[in-house]
């Protein structure tokens, strides 16, 4: 009989006492030695499991106290509590899925495949008693996929083939199952149209082609859906092996039965397995400023050999963003911030790490970018057109590949049907961004970065703003180059219940008496399996003591291809069921559904759990700089502050939103030019202005810098005003003695360079070459600039209202100077290519000239800032021709 199973839309809600603890899964031995860099010292705190007593201790120490105290609590071991449908077995399910997957392995072919399917007793019933298979003959599917099909219903998901299809055709259901009825009829109707193109006129005809396009059409995009899962998953069964997965995470026994299962083994062994989690050390590069800058030094110089991976492929769903002409939801990489989209940011701070390479070493470098995409919300098609229509932001289409990753189904929390929005159409999601290494491997993406000479990457996510701030990225990338390391983390202090993990350093004694170490991360959604709980005041809330999980990576290319290369789950690092947001869906009536549930998702940096390294012995001193992980630190607001979903009015909180980072923005700009003796009004706690708005509005181009050391020797002395507005899009910049009391927006044409078209008719940017410049000294600015009361401001778009401002706007290689004189009121200078304007004070008013470039100084400019190394640091000289 085919085992009852819901097709209603709605699942009930239950619920949930705690979440699944799950066994400590086996790592690969990968020992090597690396050269050491120095750590800074750092209070340890030890979360401590063993087994099989299942007794948590929690110990915290310091580094200046040679004590330590203890803390030891029982912990619950109940997993997360479901009440599944009375006559849903979850272990009985489990074995025969296991058991059918063990079989579908061993299958040669497609045929062996198709019989191995058959002789299940769920697909055997249900294609005998549901008319489906008059269905399959009627329309001539291919084999394989009729074997996609067949793994569905395997699965257990044969709600996805009928769901809505039971209240269709109400007059076949006498005497039969609303389920048969419906498929027969489906039969019926699908034998009487002429696939080959022929059949009458007419309005019959007419009415055949939409039959066929309402049945047909999502038919075939289910199975592309399900070849994807089927292909993508092949390490862990396919399709089949996916829901095994989903059942094996929901299964309030499974954790019973994996004690069982370790108790057993350990006391034949009579071994305890031990695992305890630290605070891993690191280089705080804050606090080690010369380090920090060698490091830098060595990410600039390693360039050439950095390749870019960019996980685009996320909905972003809590940011709630509409195309404002077509409603169409939008993905998160498309979200307008600061005047361009979320991508645009990216590949902006790119070019500038490029332009500081060209100006130290006078050489150019295109690094290579590699995007992971998705279909939803027509993620691959928007982010491939954005690309195309700014030409590929003059780096050449060779130098980007975007690789999609497929969607999974989403399920229902009590008992992991999939849900379904309409007939044949499961409601999907990405697999989260773990997904990537596997299908890097896959697309080739390795192969590619290897072909343009690289042997690392630095990875980092679209929503988070300001990670190209400073040398956070440089620093990563060049400790990971220098000293060998497979992977390295960037991290900063914890907010206390903020939505994101924790990097952890990971020791752990295995079965075979061996001592495993690495650096590792723990997502927020699994602290209850760690006994982690939130709350400052907890005996055991650890989160502040361990710093927080940015997803801002450096990678070695050669040791993250190995592992998606695996044939087995290791490929796909940090599978979860994320069970605590509802998945959200509007059905094919238009209504909308917010359910309990989930999806299979993956997790890029625990990657990491990958590259421990094994020792004969307990290591209680400098194993970290043995390690082929490795972590930095730096300020928070230095390194991660995203831009994740969209303001609420009722949480009064700025955190993950637009408006948030955007302070953040402004606190670093404040941070940089504070140094450079120019006054800057203090920026406040984001509840200051969570219906103010920002007290001003600073935004600096990073190819200023990107390093602040080189940032501040352009800018020093002066002064800018609250409600002020600076925005500086050029490189080639001076600023002396500026005193700012309204809107100063400076932009240039070509901030680092020009572009020159290439044998593929392409246009390339040549860094250096006819940029815009601009000089200030002794200037003062007064103007009434933004209209901070306008109701329709919207300040992290930076689409505000003004009622005054001073714009210069740089054509081409145009240069502007202002000297010792005061811009009151209203001014806009533009100045056209190949041309410089000169501003002074004038008998009245203001003086303007504009003079011709030489022909000898179009290329370089009348002056340009040299870079030069001096030791670990940048020392800039002005050249005047």
């Amino acid at each position: 009989m085919v085992m009852a199973r819901t097709t209603n839309m709605s699942i009930l809600h239950h619920h949930y006492q705690n979440q699944l603890l799950s066994s400590s899964s086996s790592s690969s031995s990968l020992a090597t030695t690396s050269q050491s860099f120095p750590l800074l010292s750092h209070s340890r705190t030890t979360l401590h499991f063993r087994t099989p007593l299942l007794s948590f201790s929690f110990s915290l120490s310091s580094s200046s106290s040679s004590s330590s105290s203890r803390i030891t609590r029982g912990v619950t071991t109940a997993p997360v509590e479901y009440e599944p449908l009375p006559d849903f077995d979850f272990q009985k399910e489990i074995t025969r899925l296991k058991s059918l997957c063990s079989k579908l392995k061993d299958s040669k072919n497609l045929n062996e495949r198709l019989r191995v399917l058959d002789t299940d007793s769920t697909v055997k019933d249900f294609f005998q008693t549901s008319g489906f298979s008059r269905v399959l003959s009627s329309i001539q599917l291919e084999l394989s996929e009729i074997v996609l099909l067949k793994c569905l219903v395997a699965a257990g998901q044969e709600h996805v083939l009928s769901s809505e299809l039971d209240f269709v055709h109400e007059e076949f259901q006498s005497g039969k199952s609303s389920l048969r009825s419906a498929f027969y009829a489906l039969a019926d109707m699908v034998e009487n149209w002429d696939l080959n193109g022929g059949g009458g006129e007419g309005t019959g005809r007419k009415r055949d082609e939409l039959g066929k396009d309402r049945i047909l059409a999502p038919l075939r995009e289910l199975l592309r859906i399900l070849a994807e899962i089927e292909q993508f998953y092949n390490c862990i069964g396919g399709i089949i092996g996916y829901q095994v997965m989903v059942l094996e995470l929901l299964s309030p026994s499974v954790y019973e039965r994996q004690r069982m299962n370790w108790s057993a083994h350990l006391e034949e062994s009579m071994k305890r397995q031990i695992l305890e989690i630290h605070v891993p050390t690191g280089i705080d590069l804050s606090q080690n400023t010369e380090y920090a800058s060698q490091a830098a030094l060595w990410g600039i110089e390693g360039l050439p050999e950095l390749g870019e991976i960019y996980p685009l492929g996320g909905s972003g769903d809590r940011l709630g963003l509409v195309d404002p002409n077509t409603g169409e939801c939008l993905p998160a990489a498309m979200l307008p911030y600061c005047g361009r989209t979320l991508l645009e940011g990216l590949i902006r701070d790119l070019q500038a790490r490029e332009f500081l390479y060209f100006k130290i070493y006078g050489k150019q470098s295109i690094t290579p970018v590699a995007i992971m995409t998705s279909s939803a919300k027509n993620n691959h098609e928007r982010i491939t057109s954005l690309c195309e229509r700014l030409r590929w932001f003059g780096r050449g289409r060779s130098s980007f590949q975007l690789f999609e990753q497929p969607l999974v189904p989403a399920v229902g929390a009590e008992n992991g049907q999939w849900l379904v929005r309409k007939p044949f159409t499961p409601v999907c999601k990405p697999g989260g961004h773990g997904v990537i290494w596997k299908l890097a491997y896959d697309k080739g993406i390795f192969g590619w970065f290897y072909g343009h000479g690289r042997k690392g990457a630095t990875v980092r996510q679209v929503s988070n703003v300001v990670a190209g701030t400073d040398l956070t990225l440089l620093a990563l990338a060049g400790m990971g180059l220098r000293h060998c390391k497979k992977l390295g983390f960037a991290s900063c202090k914890r907010k206390v219940g903020a939505t994101e993990g924790i990097n952890v350093l990971i020791e752990k004694k295995n079965a075979d008496g061996k001592w495993a170490y690495g650096l590792s991360c723990i997502e927020y959604t699994e602290f209850d399996k760690f006994g982690i709980t939130e709350g400052a005041a907890a005996p055991c809330s650890l989160q502040a003591e361990f710093p927080a999980n940015t997803n801002i990576l450096y990678v070695d290319l050669a040791s993250a291809e190995k592992v998606g290369s695996r044939e087995n789950s290791t490929c796909l690092p940090g599978m979860v069921l994320n069970l605590k947001k509802p998945i959200v869906y509007v059905d094919h009536l238009g209504i909308q559904h917010s359910v309990p549930g989930g999806r299979l998702e993956c997790t890029m940096q625990n990657i990491a759990d990958n590259f421990m390294n094994t020792y004969s012995s307990r290591c209680y001193k400098g194993v970290e700089e043995e390690l082929d992980t490795f972590i930095v630190y730096n300020e928070r607001k230095r390194v991660t502050s995203s831009a994740k979903r969209k303001k609420r009015y009722t949480d009064q909180s700025l955190r993950q939103t637009p408006d948030g980072s955007l302070l953040d923005i402004i606190r670093n700009a404040s941070d940089l030019l504070s140094h450079c003796n120019i006054k800057v009004p203090e920026i406040k706690d984001n509840d200051e202005y969570f219906n103010s708005g920002p007290p001003l509005l600073i935004l600096l181009h990073p190819a200023l810098g990107p390093l602040w050391e080189v940032t501040r020797q352009k800018f020093y002395g002066g002064s800018i005003s609250k409600g002020s507005e600076l925005q500086i899009e050029v490189a080639e910049f001076l600023w002396r003695n500026v005193q700012l009391d309204g809107s100063l927006i400076i932009v240039a044409e070509n901030v680092m360079g020009s572009t020159r078209i290439n044998k593929a008719d392409e246009p390339i940017i040549q860094y250096g070459h006819r940029c815009g410049r601009c000089k200030l000294q002794n200037v003062k600015v007064i103007n009434r600039g933004i209209n901070w009361n306008h109701a329709e401001n919207i300040y992290w778009k930076h689409d505000v209202q003004r009622f005054e401002a001073v714009k210069v706007i740089l054509h081409g290689n145009a240069e502007f100077e202002a000297s010792n004189v005061v811009l009151q009121g209203n001014h806009v200078f533009e100045v056209p290519n190949g041309y410089k304007m000169l501003i002074t004070t004038g008998n009245p008013g203001l003086s303007v000239k504009l003079d011709t470039i030489v022909k000898e100084m179009m290329d370089n400019g009348s002056w340009f800032w040299k870079y030069e190394l001096d030791g670990t640091h940048i020392q800039l000289k002005m050249v005047e021709l």
